[in-house]
Protein backbone atom coordinates (compact mmCIF):
# COMPACT_ATOMS: atom_id res chain seq x y z
CA UNK A 1 0.00 0.00 0.00
CA UNK A 2 1.12 3.24 -1.19
CA UNK A 3 1.56 6.65 1.42
CA UNK A 4 -0.92 7.97 -0.69
CA UNK A 5 -3.08 5.12 -0.66
CA UNK A 6 -2.89 5.20 3.42
CA UNK A 7 -4.14 8.85 3.47
CA UNK A 8 -7.18 8.03 1.04
CA UNK A 9 -7.44 5.21 3.76
CA UNK A 10 -7.68 7.20 6.63
CA UNK A 11 -8.67 10.68 6.32
CA UNK A 12 -9.22 11.33 10.10
CA UNK A 13 -5.78 11.84 10.23
CA UNK A 14 -5.86 15.10 8.62
CA UNK A 15 -8.25 17.29 9.59
CA UNK A 16 -7.53 20.21 7.43
CA UNK A 17 -9.53 23.57 7.65
CA UNK A 18 -10.57 25.13 4.30
CA UNK A 19 -7.23 27.03 3.83
CA UNK A 20 -5.22 23.34 4.06
CA UNK A 21 -3.80 23.64 7.44
CA UNK A 22 -5.03 21.54 10.62
CA UNK A 23 -7.43 23.69 13.18
CA UNK A 24 -5.53 24.45 16.02
CA UNK A 25 -6.51 22.25 19.20
CA UNK A 26 -9.92 23.32 20.87
CA UNK A 27 -9.08 24.20 24.34
CA UNK A 28 -11.47 21.64 25.46
CA UNK A 29 -9.67 19.04 23.42
CA UNK A 30 -8.09 15.98 25.22
CA UNK A 31 -4.75 16.33 26.09
CA UNK A 32 -1.95 14.04 25.21
CA UNK A 33 1.48 13.83 26.77
CA UNK A 34 4.24 12.29 24.96
CA UNK A 35 7.59 11.20 26.37
CA UNK A 36 10.85 11.68 24.79
CA UNK A 37 11.42 13.97 21.65
CA UNK A 38 13.01 11.77 19.76
CA UNK A 39 11.94 10.99 16.07
CA UNK A 40 9.18 8.96 17.49
CA UNK A 41 8.03 11.32 19.77
CA UNK A 42 7.83 14.30 17.52
CA UNK A 43 6.15 12.30 14.97
CA UNK A 44 3.61 10.98 17.38
CA UNK A 45 2.79 14.59 18.34
CA UNK A 46 2.35 15.62 14.95
CA UNK A 47 -0.04 13.26 14.42
CA UNK A 48 -1.76 14.21 17.42
CA UNK A 49 -2.08 17.68 16.49
CA UNK A 50 -3.21 17.18 13.09
CA UNK A 51 -6.41 14.73 15.29
CA UNK A 52 -7.00 17.47 17.39
CA UNK A 53 -5.38 16.41 20.62
CA UNK A 54 -3.76 19.04 22.64
CA UNK A 55 -0.24 17.72 22.83
CA UNK A 56 2.73 18.75 25.46
CA UNK A 57 5.72 16.88 24.12
CA UNK A 58 8.56 16.13 27.43
CA UNK A 59 12.24 15.64 27.10
CA UNK A 60 14.63 15.09 29.60
CA UNK A 61 17.50 16.53 27.44
CA UNK A 62 18.65 20.14 26.99
CA UNK A 63 17.40 19.83 23.14
CA UNK A 64 15.15 17.84 21.14
CA UNK A 65 16.13 14.41 19.30
CA UNK A 66 17.15 12.21 21.61
CA UNK A 67 19.61 10.20 19.55
CA UNK A 68 19.27 12.41 16.71
CA UNK A 69 20.46 14.86 19.28
CA UNK A 70 22.61 17.51 18.06
CA UNK A 71 26.55 17.85 19.12
CA UNK A 72 28.35 21.93 18.62
CA UNK A 73 31.98 22.12 19.17
CA UNK A 74 35.00 24.14 18.02
CA UNK A 75 33.29 25.70 15.02
CA UNK A 76 32.25 21.85 14.15
CA UNK A 77 28.49 20.23 14.11
CA UNK A 78 28.00 16.14 14.67
CA UNK A 79 24.72 14.98 14.24
CA UNK A 80 24.84 12.29 17.53
CA UNK A 81 23.01 9.68 16.24
CA UNK A 82 21.11 8.78 13.04
CA UNK A 83 22.76 10.00 9.79
CA UNK A 84 20.83 7.39 6.55
CA UNK A 85 17.63 8.96 5.79
CA UNK A 86 15.58 6.59 3.52
CA UNK A 87 11.80 6.71 3.02
CA UNK A 88 11.33 10.19 2.83
CA UNK A 89 7.54 10.24 2.12
CA UNK A 90 7.37 9.38 6.04
CA UNK A 91 8.81 12.98 6.45
CA UNK A 92 6.80 14.72 3.63
CA UNK A 93 4.11 12.86 5.45
CA UNK A 94 4.39 14.80 8.50
CA UNK A 95 4.38 18.43 6.76
CA UNK A 96 1.21 17.85 4.86
CA UNK A 97 -0.44 17.07 8.02
CA UNK A 98 0.00 20.66 8.94
CA UNK A 99 -0.86 21.90 5.79
CA UNK A 100 2.79 22.40 4.80
CA UNK A 101 5.79 20.94 2.96
CA UNK A 102 8.99 19.61 4.52
CA UNK A 103 10.62 21.69 0.94
CA UNK A 104 9.97 23.93 2.69
CA UNK A 105 11.71 23.88 6.19
CA UNK A 106 14.46 21.15 4.91
CA UNK A 107 16.52 20.30 1.76
CA UNK A 108 16.87 17.08 1.29
CA UNK A 109 19.63 15.79 -1.21
CA UNK A 110 20.31 12.32 -2.86
CA UNK A 111 23.46 10.80 -1.87
CA UNK A 112 25.43 8.54 -4.44
CA UNK A 113 27.07 6.13 -3.86
CA UNK A 114 24.57 5.07 -1.16
CA UNK A 115 27.50 3.65 0.24
CA UNK A 116 31.53 2.92 -0.12
CA UNK A 117 32.22 -0.47 1.04
CA UNK A 118 35.79 -1.08 1.62
CA UNK A 119 36.82 -4.43 2.41
CA UNK A 120 40.38 -5.21 4.18
CA UNK A 121 42.43 -5.65 1.15
CA UNK A 122 41.31 -2.48 -0.30
CA UNK A 123 38.70 -3.14 -2.87
CA UNK A 124 35.98 -1.06 -2.82
CA UNK A 125 32.25 -1.62 -3.80
CA UNK A 126 30.54 1.55 -4.90
CA UNK A 127 26.84 0.70 -3.57
CA UNK A 128 24.30 2.56 -5.56
CA UNK A 129 20.69 3.11 -6.45
CA UNK A 130 21.57 2.67 -10.08
CA UNK A 131 20.22 -0.77 -11.35
CA UNK A 132 23.16 -0.96 -14.34
CA UNK A 133 25.45 0.02 -12.05
CA UNK A 134 25.30 -2.08 -9.27
CA UNK A 135 25.29 -4.87 -11.60
CA UNK A 136 28.69 -4.32 -12.93
CA UNK A 137 29.82 -3.96 -9.65
CA UNK A 138 28.26 -7.41 -9.11
CA UNK A 139 30.16 -8.61 -12.26
CA UNK A 140 33.70 -6.71 -11.22
CA UNK A 141 33.40 -8.90 -8.20
CA UNK A 142 31.92 -11.94 -8.90
CA UNK A 143 30.53 -12.43 -12.75
CA UNK A 144 28.92 -15.75 -12.01
CA UNK A 145 26.97 -13.98 -9.29
CA UNK A 146 24.92 -11.51 -11.50
CA UNK A 147 21.64 -13.44 -12.01
CA UNK A 148 21.62 -14.39 -7.85
CA UNK A 149 21.98 -10.88 -7.55
CA UNK A 150 19.26 -9.67 -9.66
CA UNK A 151 16.63 -12.87 -8.26
CA UNK A 152 17.72 -11.61 -4.82
CA UNK A 153 16.66 -7.49 -5.69
CA UNK A 154 13.15 -9.38 -6.84
CA UNK A 155 12.98 -11.26 -3.80
CA UNK A 156 13.90 -8.43 -1.89
CA UNK A 157 10.98 -6.25 -3.81
CA UNK A 158 8.47 -9.22 -2.82
CA UNK A 159 9.58 -8.62 0.94
CA UNK A 160 9.60 -5.25 1.15
CA UNK A 161 5.64 -5.24 -0.87
CA UNK A 162 4.48 -6.85 2.13
CA UNK A 163 6.84 -6.15 5.01
CA UNK A 164 6.80 -2.42 4.40
CA UNK A 165 3.84 -1.66 2.88
CA UNK A 166 1.00 -3.64 3.78
CA UNK A 167 2.62 -4.47 7.77
CA UNK A 168 5.02 -1.67 8.19
CA UNK A 169 2.17 0.47 9.90
CA UNK A 170 -0.55 -2.17 10.21
CA UNK A 171 -0.99 -2.82 14.37
CA UNK A 172 -0.21 -5.88 15.82
CA UNK A 173 -2.35 -5.53 19.10
CA UNK A 174 -3.64 -9.69 19.20
CA UNK A 175 -2.54 -12.89 18.13
CA UNK A 176 -4.98 -13.26 15.45
CA UNK A 177 -3.52 -10.67 13.70
CA UNK A 178 0.04 -12.21 13.60
CA UNK A 179 -1.92 -15.72 12.26
CA UNK A 180 -3.42 -13.56 9.32
CA UNK A 181 0.21 -12.76 8.02
CA UNK A 182 1.95 -16.50 8.97
CA UNK A 183 1.49 -18.00 4.87
CA UNK A 184 2.72 -14.62 3.88
CA UNK A 185 5.45 -14.85 5.93
CA UNK A 186 6.25 -18.46 5.45
CA UNK A 187 5.77 -18.14 2.02
CA UNK A 188 8.19 -15.05 1.87
CA UNK A 189 11.33 -17.08 3.86
CA UNK A 190 10.99 -14.80 7.19
CA UNK A 191 12.56 -18.09 9.23
CA UNK A 192 15.77 -17.64 7.55
CA UNK A 193 17.84 -14.94 8.63
CA UNK A 194 19.08 -12.10 6.27
CA UNK A 195 22.49 -13.66 5.34
CA UNK A 196 20.86 -16.74 4.83
CA UNK A 197 18.68 -15.09 2.33
CA UNK A 198 21.53 -13.19 0.54
CA UNK A 199 23.39 -17.02 0.55
CA UNK A 200 20.50 -18.58 -1.13
CA UNK A 201 21.41 -16.29 -4.35
CA UNK A 202 25.09 -15.01 -3.91
CA UNK A 203 28.33 -17.76 -3.60
CA UNK A 204 31.07 -14.43 -2.97
CA UNK A 205 31.96 -14.16 0.22
CA UNK A 206 32.36 -10.82 -0.01
CA UNK A 207 29.25 -9.81 -1.67
CA UNK A 208 27.00 -11.84 1.25
CA UNK A 209 28.85 -9.34 3.32
CA UNK A 210 27.67 -6.23 0.84
CA UNK A 211 24.26 -7.58 0.45
CA UNK A 212 23.53 -8.50 4.26
CA UNK A 213 25.16 -5.94 6.64
CA UNK A 214 22.04 -3.44 6.42
CA UNK A 215 20.44 -5.22 9.45
CA UNK A 216 23.69 -3.63 12.15
CA UNK A 217 21.75 -0.13 11.07
CA UNK A 218 19.10 -1.02 13.00
CA UNK A 219 20.49 -3.15 15.79
CA UNK A 220 20.68 -6.16 14.40
CA UNK A 221 23.20 -9.12 13.55
CA UNK A 222 22.88 -10.70 9.71
CA UNK A 223 23.29 -13.68 11.37
CA UNK A 224 19.95 -14.10 13.26
CA UNK A 225 17.84 -11.15 12.09
CA UNK A 226 15.01 -12.40 10.40
CA UNK A 227 15.07 -11.91 6.42
CA UNK A 228 11.97 -9.69 6.06
CA UNK A 229 14.85 -6.92 6.78
CA UNK A 230 15.96 -7.68 3.24
CA UNK A 231 13.50 -5.23 2.35
CA UNK A 232 16.17 -2.61 3.33
CA UNK A 233 17.65 -2.97 -0.48
CA UNK A 234 14.65 -2.81 -2.17
CA UNK A 235 13.52 0.31 0.07
CA UNK A 236 16.75 2.23 -0.93
CA UNK A 237 16.48 1.31 -4.10
CA UNK A 238 13.02 2.76 -4.46
CA UNK A 239 13.77 5.84 -2.69
CA UNK A 240 17.33 6.15 -2.39
CA UNK A 241 19.29 7.09 0.60
CA UNK A 242 19.36 11.10 1.29
CA UNK A 243 20.96 13.50 3.74
CA UNK A 244 19.52 16.98 5.10
CA UNK A 245 21.58 19.56 4.65
CA UNK A 246 22.91 21.30 7.72
CA UNK A 247 22.85 17.78 9.71
CA UNK A 248 19.78 15.42 10.52
CA UNK A 249 19.05 18.04 13.02
CA UNK A 250 17.77 19.99 10.77
CA UNK A 251 14.92 17.81 10.35
CA UNK A 252 14.31 17.23 14.07
CA UNK A 253 14.36 21.20 14.42
CA UNK A 254 11.87 21.34 11.14
CA UNK A 255 9.51 18.48 14.15
CA UNK A 256 9.53 21.01 16.80
CA UNK A 257 8.68 23.71 14.75
CA UNK A 258 5.67 22.20 13.20
CA UNK A 259 4.57 21.37 17.04
CA UNK A 260 5.35 24.46 18.46
CA UNK A 261 3.41 26.55 15.40
CA UNK A 262 0.25 24.76 15.48
CA UNK A 263 -0.50 24.80 19.09
CA UNK A 264 1.59 22.03 20.80
CA UNK A 265 3.47 22.57 23.58
CA UNK A 266 7.06 21.13 23.70
CA UNK A 267 9.27 21.01 27.50
CA UNK A 268 12.83 20.42 27.43
CA UNK A 269 15.03 19.76 30.43
CA UNK A 270 11.45 18.18 31.83
CA UNK A 271 12.96 14.65 33.48
CA UNK A 272 9.64 12.08 33.73
CA UNK A 273 10.17 10.11 37.00
CA UNK A 274 6.69 8.12 36.67
CA UNK A 275 3.51 7.24 34.77
CA UNK A 276 0.59 8.05 37.00
CA UNK A 277 -2.25 5.51 36.78
CA UNK A 278 -6.70 6.11 37.38
CA UNK A 279 -7.68 3.05 39.03
CA UNK A 280 -4.65 1.52 38.18
CA UNK A 281 -4.91 0.37 35.08
CA UNK A 282 -4.97 3.44 33.13
CA UNK A 283 -2.51 5.84 32.08
CA UNK A 284 -4.01 9.65 33.77
CA UNK A 285 -0.57 11.82 33.01
CA UNK A 286 3.11 11.92 34.30
CA UNK A 287 4.73 13.03 37.35
CA UNK A 288 8.10 15.12 37.01
CA UNK A 289 10.98 14.48 38.76
CA UNK A 290 10.54 18.03 39.92
CA UNK A 291 7.10 16.76 41.44
CA UNK A 292 5.08 18.87 39.01
CA UNK A 293 1.84 16.17 37.51
CA UNK A 294 0.53 16.75 34.01
CA UNK A 295 -2.86 15.57 34.02
CA UNK A 296 -3.00 13.36 30.27
CA UNK A 297 -6.33 11.60 28.55
CA UNK A 298 -3.58 9.38 26.71
CA UNK A 299 0.16 8.92 27.73
CA UNK A 300 2.58 8.04 24.36
CA UNK A 301 6.10 6.95 26.00
CA UNK A 302 8.81 7.38 22.92
CA UNK A 303 11.36 6.25 26.01
CA UNK A 304 12.97 3.38 25.78
CA UNK A 305 10.58 0.10 25.85
CA UNK A 306 12.21 -1.78 28.82
CA UNK A 307 12.51 1.62 31.31
CA UNK A 308 9.05 2.63 30.11
CA UNK A 309 7.69 -0.54 32.22
CA UNK A 310 10.57 -0.98 33.97
CA UNK A 311 11.50 2.17 35.47
CA UNK A 312 8.12 4.40 34.73
CA UNK A 313 5.24 2.34 35.51
CA UNK A 314 4.23 1.42 39.34
CA UNK A 315 6.04 -2.09 40.74
CA UNK A 316 1.84 -3.52 40.36
CA UNK A 317 1.39 -2.54 36.75
CA UNK A 318 1.60 -4.38 33.43
CA UNK A 319 3.31 -7.82 35.53
CA UNK A 320 3.16 -9.51 31.93
CA UNK A 321 5.22 -6.65 29.53
CA UNK A 322 7.73 -6.45 32.57
CA UNK A 323 8.33 -10.07 32.78
CA UNK A 324 9.01 -10.45 29.07
CA UNK A 325 11.06 -7.62 28.29
CA UNK A 326 13.35 -9.12 31.27
CA UNK A 327 13.93 -11.89 29.04
CA UNK A 328 14.09 -9.95 25.83
CA UNK A 329 17.55 -9.83 23.80
CA UNK A 330 18.29 -6.32 23.24
CA UNK A 331 20.33 -4.55 20.56
CA UNK A 332 24.26 -4.24 20.51
CA UNK A 333 25.53 -0.86 21.66
CA UNK A 334 28.06 1.26 19.37
CA UNK A 335 31.17 2.75 20.39
CA UNK A 336 30.71 6.45 18.69
CA UNK A 337 33.97 9.00 17.90
CA UNK A 338 32.89 12.67 16.60
CA UNK A 339 35.67 14.55 15.27
CA UNK A 340 36.96 17.17 13.20
CA UNK A 341 40.05 17.53 11.14
CA UNK A 342 42.36 20.73 9.90
CA UNK A 343 42.28 19.53 6.59
CA UNK A 344 39.48 17.72 3.98
CA UNK A 345 39.69 14.17 2.73
CA UNK A 346 38.16 14.94 -0.69
CA UNK A 347 37.89 11.15 -1.89
CA UNK A 348 36.17 9.90 0.77
CA UNK A 349 32.69 9.40 0.42
CA UNK A 350 29.83 10.00 2.70
CA UNK A 351 28.94 7.29 3.90
CA UNK A 352 32.00 4.29 4.06
CA UNK A 353 31.60 0.65 5.49
CA UNK A 354 35.02 -0.40 6.29
CA UNK A 355 34.87 -4.32 6.62
CA UNK A 356 37.27 -5.79 9.07
CA UNK A 357 39.15 -9.56 7.92
CA UNK A 358 36.26 -11.20 10.69
CA UNK A 359 32.12 -11.01 9.88
CA UNK A 360 30.53 -13.84 11.49
CA UNK A 361 33.39 -14.52 14.23
CA UNK A 362 33.24 -10.82 14.87
CA UNK A 363 29.00 -10.53 15.48
CA UNK A 364 29.28 -13.62 17.62
CA UNK A 365 31.62 -12.20 20.03
CA UNK A 366 29.66 -8.92 19.54
CA UNK A 367 26.07 -10.75 20.07
CA UNK A 368 26.72 -13.26 21.77
CA UNK A 369 30.06 -14.20 23.40
CA UNK A 370 29.55 -10.42 24.54
CA UNK A 371 33.04 -9.62 24.09
CA UNK A 372 35.31 -6.68 23.05
CA UNK A 373 37.00 -7.81 20.31
CA UNK A 374 41.01 -6.45 19.24
CA UNK A 375 39.40 -5.95 16.01
CA UNK A 376 36.39 -4.04 14.23
CA UNK A 377 34.07 -3.02 11.44
CA UNK A 378 33.22 0.44 10.95
CA UNK A 379 30.75 2.91 9.43
CA UNK A 380 32.27 6.18 8.72
CA UNK A 381 30.36 9.11 8.46
CA UNK A 382 31.50 12.38 6.10
CA UNK A 383 28.95 14.44 5.78
CA UNK A 384 30.98 17.62 4.59
CA UNK A 385 31.76 15.25 1.95
CA UNK A 386 27.71 16.76 0.64
CA UNK A 387 27.76 19.17 3.15
CA UNK A 388 30.57 21.73 4.11
CA UNK A 389 28.83 23.93 6.34
CA UNK A 390 29.49 21.11 8.99
CA UNK A 391 32.94 22.29 9.62
CA UNK A 392 35.10 25.48 9.25
CA UNK A 393 36.24 26.36 5.92
CA UNK A 394 39.09 23.65 4.98
CA UNK A 395 38.18 21.35 7.16
CA UNK A 396 36.10 17.77 7.82
CA UNK A 397 34.19 16.56 9.96
CA UNK A 398 33.53 12.80 10.91
CA UNK A 399 31.79 10.53 12.90
CA UNK A 400 33.12 7.15 13.21
CA UNK A 401 31.03 3.57 14.64
CA UNK A 402 32.41 0.28 16.22
CA UNK A 403 29.28 -2.13 17.14
CA UNK A 404 30.07 -3.26 20.38
CA UNK A 405 28.96 -5.55 22.86
CA UNK A 406 26.33 -3.99 25.17
CA UNK A 407 27.10 -3.35 29.05
CA UNK A 408 26.10 -7.21 29.52
CA UNK A 409 29.84 -7.71 28.28
CA UNK A 410 31.02 -6.10 31.87
CA UNK A 411 32.95 -3.29 30.05
CA UNK A 412 33.04 -0.19 32.21
CA UNK A 413 32.96 1.98 29.20
CA UNK A 414 34.71 4.93 31.50
CA UNK A 415 36.81 7.36 30.32
CA UNK A 416 40.18 5.27 30.34
CA UNK A 417 38.54 2.70 28.64
CA UNK A 418 37.07 4.79 26.10
CA UNK A 419 40.47 6.71 25.15
CA UNK A 420 42.07 3.04 24.98
CA UNK A 421 39.78 1.92 22.12
CA UNK A 422 39.86 5.59 20.44
CA UNK A 423 43.06 5.39 19.31
CA UNK A 424 42.77 1.82 18.03
CA UNK A 425 40.51 3.66 15.48
CA UNK A 426 41.99 6.29 14.72
CA UNK A 427 45.39 4.44 13.62
CA UNK A 428 43.71 2.22 11.73
CA UNK A 429 41.38 5.33 10.00
CA UNK A 430 45.16 6.09 9.62
CA UNK A 431 46.03 3.69 7.52
CA UNK A 432 43.48 2.97 5.55
CA UNK A 433 41.12 5.56 4.07
CA UNK A 434 42.17 8.92 6.14
CA UNK A 435 46.36 9.28 6.08
CA UNK A 436 48.18 10.96 8.35
CA UNK A 437 44.82 11.10 11.01
CA UNK A 438 46.42 11.51 13.94
CA UNK A 439 48.40 14.46 13.09
CA UNK A 440 45.03 16.09 11.83
CA UNK A 441 42.75 16.43 14.23
CA UNK A 442 41.48 19.10 15.81
CA UNK A 443 38.63 18.43 18.00
CA UNK A 444 36.92 14.97 19.36
CA UNK A 445 34.50 13.61 21.38
CA UNK A 446 33.04 9.91 22.17
CA UNK A 447 29.85 8.16 22.79
CA UNK A 448 30.13 4.87 24.53
CA UNK A 449 27.43 1.98 25.89
CA UNK A 450 27.75 3.80 29.08
CA UNK A 451 26.60 7.33 26.96
CA UNK A 452 24.10 5.21 25.92
CA UNK A 453 22.78 3.94 29.35
CA UNK A 454 23.20 7.41 31.17
CA UNK A 455 21.88 10.18 28.35
CA UNK A 456 19.29 8.13 26.67
CA UNK A 457 18.34 5.93 29.53
CA UNK A 458 18.71 2.71 27.44
CA UNK A 459 18.42 -0.29 29.15
CA UNK A 460 21.88 -2.44 28.78
CA UNK A 461 23.35 0.43 26.89
CA UNK A 462 21.72 -1.11 24.01
CA UNK A 463 22.40 1.48 21.18
CA UNK A 464 18.29 0.13 19.16
CA UNK A 465 16.65 -1.38 22.50
CA UNK A 466 15.56 -4.21 20.95
CA UNK A 467 17.16 -7.02 18.84
CA UNK A 468 14.92 -7.39 15.59
CA UNK A 469 14.92 -11.55 15.77
CA UNK A 470 11.91 -12.95 14.59
CA UNK A 471 10.86 -13.74 18.16
CA UNK A 472 10.88 -10.48 18.59
CA UNK A 473 9.04 -8.95 15.31
CA UNK A 474 5.47 -8.04 14.90
CA UNK A 475 3.15 -9.27 17.45
CA UNK A 476 5.70 -10.33 19.96
CA UNK A 477 7.44 -7.16 19.87
CA UNK A 478 5.92 -5.00 22.59
CA UNK A 479 2.66 -3.60 21.47
CA UNK A 480 2.50 0.06 19.92
CA UNK A 481 -1.01 -0.24 22.37
CA UNK A 482 -0.29 -1.41 25.80
CA UNK A 483 -1.98 -4.08 26.19
CA UNK A 484 -1.95 -3.80 30.31
CA UNK A 485 -2.55 -0.09 31.06
CA UNK A 486 -5.26 1.44 29.12
CA UNK A 487 -4.32 4.66 27.18
CA UNK A 488 -0.79 4.06 27.15
CA UNK A 489 0.78 4.07 23.86
CA UNK A 490 4.69 3.56 22.47
CA UNK A 491 6.50 4.17 19.95
CA UNK A 492 10.44 4.15 18.71
CA UNK A 493 13.00 1.60 18.24
CA UNK A 494 11.46 -0.29 20.48
CA UNK A 495 8.19 -1.14 19.70
CA UNK A 496 6.61 -2.33 16.10
CA UNK A 497 7.84 -2.34 13.46
CA UNK A 498 11.60 -1.58 14.47
CA UNK A 499 14.25 0.40 14.66
CA UNK A 500 15.67 2.68 11.76
CA UNK A 501 14.11 6.34 10.96
CA UNK A 502 11.41 4.10 8.53
CA UNK A 503 10.86 2.21 11.65
CA UNK A 504 10.36 4.31 14.25
CA UNK A 505 8.54 7.04 12.14
CA UNK A 506 6.25 3.94 11.38
CA UNK A 507 5.62 3.26 14.88
CA UNK A 508 3.95 6.59 15.29
CA UNK A 509 1.78 6.04 11.90
CA UNK A 510 0.44 3.03 13.98
CA UNK A 511 -0.82 5.66 16.48
CA UNK A 512 -3.77 6.63 13.68
CA UNK A 513 -5.14 2.89 14.12
CA UNK A 514 -4.63 2.14 17.58
CA UNK A 515 -5.31 5.72 19.16
CA UNK A 516 -8.57 6.59 19.76
CA UNK A 517 -9.97 10.10 17.92
CA UNK A 518 -10.57 13.00 20.57
CA UNK A 519 -14.13 12.57 20.20
CA UNK A 520 -13.88 9.43 22.09
CA UNK A 521 -13.32 11.11 25.36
Amino acid sequence: MTWTRYLARRPDTQLLSPNGTPDPPAPDAPRAVVIGAGFGGLAAAVRLLARGYRVTVLDRLDQPGGRARVFRQDGFTFDAGPTVITAPFLFEELWQLMGCRLADDVDLVPISPFYRIRFPGGEVFNYTGDADAMREEVRRFAPGDVAGYERFVEKSEEIFEVGFEELGHAPFSRLRDMLKIVPAMVRLGSYRTVHGMVARYIDDERLRRVFSFHPLLVGGNPFTTTSIYALILFLERKWGVHYAMGGTGALVDGLASLITEHGGQLRLGADVDAITLDGGDRASGVRLRSGEHLKADLVVSNADVTATYRDLLPDSAAPRARQRLKRARHSMSLFVWYFGTRRTYDDVAHHTILMGERYEELLDDIFHRKTLADDFSLYLHRPTATDPSMAPNGCDAFYVLSPVPHLESGDPWDEEQAERYRPKIARYLGETVLPGLEDEIVTSRTLTPRGFRDDYRSVKGAAFSLEPVLRQSAYFRPHNASADVDDLYVVGAGTHPGAGLPGVLSSARVLDTVAPDPEAF
